[in-house]
């Protein structure tokens, strides 16, 4: 909105020159996402409570988790209403793959929300069954795999690895249900890593940050030629949409840091971890975004290995899956295993932001 009706007042005050930067843009988009989530964060949380919209808490979950029942869940509504009004505001009007993200994370958040909502009014975990929640994540993600493949760009179905300059493969139509298999896959990664509070949340910053970087120089011609990485027409523009997420995963940090004031529920991370993916595969990073968001990988493999394990043999490898749940039960303090698993986040991201200049 201000580059389409500041900008062109540049020719009457040259400041206004500052609204063509997109590193400037994508500064105050953050900035604006991080105030959004502060100010309505306190009138959010009052009213949830107010509605009695409660986390259920498994039966099957730690002791320590008990008491968490009943905190207030549904708050990545205010990340999703945030971000949304922040890149309404710094975005560029004529961007498509921007356009793409917010639908892509309004459609799985809106699958998240109807799960909530039935949790908390069926006063249980459940909330949508399986069958339901996957087929509705399935519809939201072919549409978007769709819309891709059908964009025309020649980039689309080349599927690049990491330390490889040049495509290792055109998957052509193979795209499509591999681009689905990987949307639904982060968006339930997330889901499933978000069990302690602020661990989801404190992941997806890294991620945000590192898909920032990685969007801005994919979308320079100059810097995707010096690096060897593929160069995205328009791509630049979505480091505002991942600023704009890093300022509202920080800005819900303030009320979802130990003990959590609200939880995200599955509205926020099912559309978060949707969203990242088709940043992924919109910037050609689709193999590379299972280094920069490791602990979701190494959350669902733990959970893949159990299930598998029990199976197949009777016996579980963790104490409980997701992995996390096991390093509280071995005695970890829920503080502990958050910021260990921050740390070992910022080290898969600096690994990801390493292969630029290996290959």
């Amino acid at each position: 909105m201000f580059l389409e009706f500041l900008y062109p007042l540049v020719k009457y005050f040259t400041p206004l020159n500052v609204f063509q930067y997109l590193t400037f843009r994508s500064a105050y988009a953050a900035l604006t996402t991080l105030l959004l989530c502060y100010l309505m964060g306190p009138r959010i949380i009052e009213k949830l409570r107010e509605l009695k919209v409660g986390q259920a808490i498994r039966n099957d979950g730690p002791e320590t988790h008990r008491a968490k029942g009943g905190t207030p869940t549904m708050g990545g509504v205010m990340i999703i209403v945030s971000v949304i009004i922040s890149v309404l505001l710094w975005q560029d009007f004529s961007s498509f793959k921007v356009w793409l993200c917010l639908g892509a994370l309004i459609a799985f958040g809106t699958i998240g929300y109807v799960d909530d909502y039935l949790k908390v009014t069926k006063k249980n975990a459940d909330g949508l069954s399986a069958k339901v929640k996957f087929g509705a994540q399935v519809a939201v993600a072919l549409a978007v795999a769709l819309v891709l493949y059908f964009s025309g760009e020649k980039e689309v179905t080349q599927l690049y690895i990491p330390f490889f300059k040049n495509p290792v493969l055109d998957l052509g139509l193979l795209w499509i249900p591999f681009a689905v298999l990987l949307m639904v896959g982060e968006s339930n990664a997330v889901n499933l890593t978000d069990g302690l509070d602020g661990l989801a949340t404190g992941l997806l910053i890294w991620v945000f940050i590192t898909l920032g970087i990685l969007s801005y120089l994919s979308g320079r011609a100059d810097f995707s030629v010096y690096l060897g990485i593929p160069f995205i027409e328009g791509a630049g523009e979505l480091t505002i949409f991942c600023l704009a997420a890093v300022g509202a995963c920080i800005g819900f940090l303030w009320f979802n840091a130990y003990p959590a004031d609200v939880f995200m529920g599955d509205v926020g991370s099912l559309s978060l971890g949707g969203v990242i993916a088709v940043i992924s595969l919109v910037i050609k990073k689709e193999i590379l975004i299972l280094i920069i968001g490791g602990v979701f990988v190494l959350e669902v493999a733990s959970v893949i290995l159990q299930v598998l394990s029990f199976k197949l043999f009777k016996r579980r490898i963790f104490k409980m899956s997701p992995i996390h749940h096991h390093f509280e039960l071995s005695g970890w303090t829920e503080n502990k295993v958050v910021i260990r698993f921050w740390i070992l986040g910022g080290l898969f991201a600096i690994i990801a932001l390493s292969t630029l200049k290996i290959q």
